[in-house]
């Protein structure tokens, strides 16, 4: 009997990739397909809703074109991870796009978060999230306003829009569903996991009405047929990104926190549990449909690679590069200065959509860019610090994602944290989770080689950090 073999759609910020795995989690092929991103004033960023399901059309039909049509036939399911936060709207009658995808890094409706600034602790206590610019409701709520294609398609009952996830569904596959999972319903702010419905508290403040809304369902679900050449595969999970990373290397652990570190930083500490714990965010990391929920803990880094980019692109420097020149001990040579780090919005714990990024002190290019990269540490060991104060110890901190292939990265967290840093060789982690949920949670999945950083006294950074906090502490208000 030939094994179940599982492909993953993995819906990124910069590609989009296909990723095929056996039971065991290891990967026997893959492709990607790369997409743009428009960065606009006023905090607007956006891709072409076309040109992502042309990126997934174009990565699956390369992935076919690998593999043999014998290991096409014994792909049992397929799975979707997709950035939580974006959005987008369509005709529901005809697929046609009414608006751009909305990055999760967008912010151009932070006035009418400002003007709900009032109900933000009620919003929290529904949906677990802090009033933000960069959910999907306020996202929502401007093309409403804005787009004469989206009024038009709601005044005649098409408009179709929510979370990325659901437009690629509703392409992707033969149905045509209108649905969301319980990850992405969450990122809209209109959500609320303890009903699993939309909430019409919620509704009623950012002016949205939830027959546009697709249906929310479980993780797990039968979200349709996927074509595969000749072959007609059942999609049966759809998820977030970051949400898949947890069961990247086997089951969620409440001892182990997890960290992918990409565009943005986002750290999760699954639970079994629902937890209210501002200034974390509290989500669902996963729903079946005999209704087990895992949850957790999250804190978010907004500016993480994408303010190593600004500042490289500002000093006329390679990320990579600088990136490479630093060793482990790289610290103990350098004197950078201290970088406030608001790029793309201050995220956890402070959570300031328009925060004025600065330096504080001298330093030359490459003592900047340090500066940069430990802003990105000083924020994870502050969003640590708050999930340290629930049940049970934290053991081990996981990393993964592009920023993890650093030394530096890596050690310095460990040193700064007080906590020991894993790093697999496999870093992109949301598809191998995803996988991993797909086949149902094999007891025998395998886990890659990897590499252990202890923490160790290092005087520098934690001096460092301490004087930041304080600036940052003053910078904000506190």
């Amino acid at each position: 009997m030939t094994e179940a073999l599982y492909l993953t759609l993995d819906q990124g910020g910069h590609a989009s990739r296909a990723i095929l795995y056996d039971a065991q989690g290891r990967e026997l092929a893959q492709a990607f397909a790369p997409i743009a991103t428009r960065r606009l004033p006023q905090g607007r960023v956006e891709h072409d809703p076309e040109e992502i399901i042309d990126s997934l059309r174009t990565a699956l039909h390369d992935l076919l074109a690998e593999i043999k049509p014998a290991t096409a036939a014994a792909i049992a399911a397929a799975g979707l991870a997709t950035q939580r936060s974006s959005v987008v709207c369509w005709n529901r009658a005809t697929g046609v796009v009414l608006s751009p995808v909305i990055s999760w890094q967008d912010r151009r409706n932070a006035a009418l978060v400002e003007q709900l600034h009032p109900h933000a602790a009620r919003i929290h206590q529904l949906t677990g999230l802090v009033l933000s610019p960069h959910y999907g409701a306020s996202k929502l709520r401007w093309c409403l306003e804005n787009l004469t294609a989206v009024q038009e398609a709601a005044s005649n009952g098409e408009l179709a829009f929510g979370p990325l996830s659901s437009f690629i569904l509703f392409r992707l596959l033969e149905e045509q569903p209108f649905l969301v999972d319980p990850a992405n319903a969450s990122r809209t702010q209109l959500w609320n996991p303890r009903t699993g419905h939309w909430e019409s508290q919620l509704l009623n403040w950012f002016g949205i009405a939830d027959e546009h809304l697709p249906q929310p369902v479980a993780s797990r679900h039968d979200f349709g047929t996927l074509s595969l050449g000749s072959s007609r595969v059942p999609l049966t999970v759809c998820t977030g990104d970051q949400a898949a990373v947890p069961y990247a290397f086997g089951p969620a652990r409440p001892e182990t926190a997890c960290l992918n570190l990409g565009t943005g930083a986002f750290m999760l500490r699954p639970l079994t549990q629902a937890v209210s714990a501002p200034p974390l965010l509290s989500s669902i990391l996963w729903s079946d449909k005999a209704g087990q929920v895992t949850f957790a803990l999250e804190g978010t880094v907004n500016g993480a690679g994408s303010a190593l980019q600004w500042y490289a692109e500002q000093a006329g420097l390679e990320v990579p590069r600088m990136l490479n020149s630093l060793g482990k001990d790289a610290d103990e040579q350098l004197r950078p200065p201290l970088f406030l780090n608001g790029i793309s919005g201050l995220g956890s714990p402070f959570w300031i959509a328009d925060f004025p990024s600065r330096f504080e002190g001298k330093g030359d290019a490459r003592e900047k860019f340090v500066a940069v990269l430990e802003s990105i540490l000083f924020l994870l060991r502050l969003n640590l610090d708050a999930m340290r104060l629930h049940e049970p110890a934290l053991r081990e901190l996981i990393v993964t994602g592009g920023l993890s292939a650093s030394d530096f990265v890596c050690q310095s967290l460990a040193d700064l944290c007080d906590l020991p840093v894993v790093r697999y060789q496999e870093r992109e982690a949301t598809a191998r989770g995803l996988a991993f949920l797909l086949a149902g949670a094999p007891e025998g999945w395998v886990r890659p080689a990897a590499e252990r950083f202890e923490p160790r006294l290092n005087t520098g950074v934690r001096e460092r950090y301490f004087a930041w906090l304080k600036v940052m502490k003053s910078a904000v208000g506190n």
